[in-house]
């Protein structure tokens, strides 16, 4: 990831900073409430608490010798970063590495009892049994006797919305509340001379949906991003699309172990499937279809280790490369993978998205609230009313969003 003159790597090494804040304060949150969430032993206790101390005033340590992906971890960049502050080295791997880092205290990779739990799992289940759960899933009855394209893009904005369900972002203000009310696409205040902020700042779903024409055929791979409320406006999308004939196959990309506290693995997948097919009403009926659609391979999922990795999406390997080429639409969600996609560097905001996104192998879109600095393919304009209104934090507050696309089907290196 080396710098260059217009978009230097983020780090995290500048006090007051979201970056320096996530990793000074985030991080520790986090370990005090997986602690407090399960009943672990002496020796988990002792791990989380190194790793608390390392994460305030220390500097990353290495995977123990026998770790199953040391090596993996070290083709990643381990060597160049273990000894040095976590402050010090790009952001999106100290982030990464943390979490990898957590799985290991609390015992994930084992052997031992508590080899394969979840250490947020009771933070997942939590929400994905919420009333509000319910409540999102009956209003899908009203959608029953809508034009077809008025439900898709209701469902693609849900998907969209949905990305505020973060529990890592909410973890850092230490309760479980809603990370913002963003509403809908409508006007989040007035910017003065500048004119009114759009909380969608950026829509390119007109061009999403020239891609997906109701054809039947196409393939639409949808790298997810977080499990509960977000996972099941996901899967609910997938479902209209295949019903609708708007794709004859989806492939769901989730991480293939807990990371970045909400990120969605396949058991969480199950759950959110379980929880949909339990449903009554549309919902249901769209857990049933997808239940289907799974069994008869029309819906598949996938667990790249390269899911949990440090790197951008410009180091994709190449039999992911291999993957995501054919796709008619590859939809990335959320945050994070936002800032592997397009690159976690400190961006010109105007800098445009196809030019970031020019390596990814294939027609891609970015679903995507923002919660971090990192940003492309803003109108002068736009950026101005934004930094009118609220100066800076419309980049992290949760409280904006955007759909990208760039179309271009061209495969880098062929």
């Amino acid at each position: 990831m080396p710098d260059t003159p217009a978009a230097p790597v983020l780090l995290a090494n500048e006090p007051g900073s979201f970056p320096h804040s996530v990793l000074a304060e985030r991080h520790p949150a986090i370990i005090r409430r997986v602690r407090d969430a399960f009943p672990y032993g002496p020796g988990q206790h002792r791990a989380l608490d190194e790793l608390l101390k390392s994460c305030v005033d220390g500097v990353l340590e290495p995977l123990p010798e026998d770790a199953g992906d040391r090596e993996r971890w070290r083709a990643w960049g381990l060597d160049d970063h273990v000894g040095r502050s976590w402050f010090e080295v790009p952001w999106l791997w100290s982030e990464s590495y943390f979490y990898r880092l957590l799985l290991e205290a609390v015992g994930y990779f084992g052997p031992g009892p508590w080899q394969g739990v979840d250490p947020f799992r009771p933070f997942k289940r939590a929400e994905l049994d919420a009333p509000e759960t319910g409540e999102e899933l009956a209003a899908l009855d009203a959608l029953r006797h809508r034009p077809e394209p008025d439900r898709a893009r209701a469902l693609l904005h849900g998907s969209l919305w949905g990305n505020r369900a973060d529990l890592g972002f909410r973890l850092s203000a230490g309760d479980a509340g809603d990370a913002g009310d963003a509403g809908d696409a409508g006007d989040a205040g007035d910017a003065g001379d500048a004119g009114p902020v759009p909380a969608l700042v950026a829509d390119d779903s007109e061009t999403l949906w020239s891609l997906l024409p109701p054809s039947g055929t196409g393939t639409l791979c949808l790298v997810a991003d977080n499990a509960g409320r977000e996972l099941v406006p996901d899967l609910l999308l997938i479902a209209h699309l295949l019903g609708a004939g708007r794709i004859g196959r989806a492939v769901l990309h989730v991480k293939p172990y807990p990371y970045y506290v909400s990120d969605a693995t396949t058991a969480d997948v199950v759950d959110a499937l379980r929880r949909l097919v339990a449903a009554p009403g549309a919902a249901g009926e769209y857990g049933r279809l997808l239940w289907a659609a799974m069994a008869d391979g029309r819906v598949t999922v996938r667990a790249h280790p390269f899911s949990s990795s440090p790197l951008p999406y410009a180091d994709l390997p190449d039999d992911l490369r291999a993957e995501f080429a054919p796709a008619t639409l590859t939809v990335v969600k959320g945050d994070l993978n936002y800032r592997r996609l397009v690159g976690d560097r400190r961006w010109p905001p105007t800098t445009s998205f196809q030019a970031a996104t020019a390596g990814f192998p294939g027609p891609v879109a970015a679903l995507r609230t923002l919660k971090s600095d990192v940003i492309t393919g803003l109108t002068a304009a736009t950026e101005a009313a934004l930094v009118a209104a609220e100066e800076q934090r419309w980049r992290t507050a949760g409280t904006h969003a955007l759909i990208q696309v760039n179309a271009s089907s061209q495969v880098r290196g062929q």
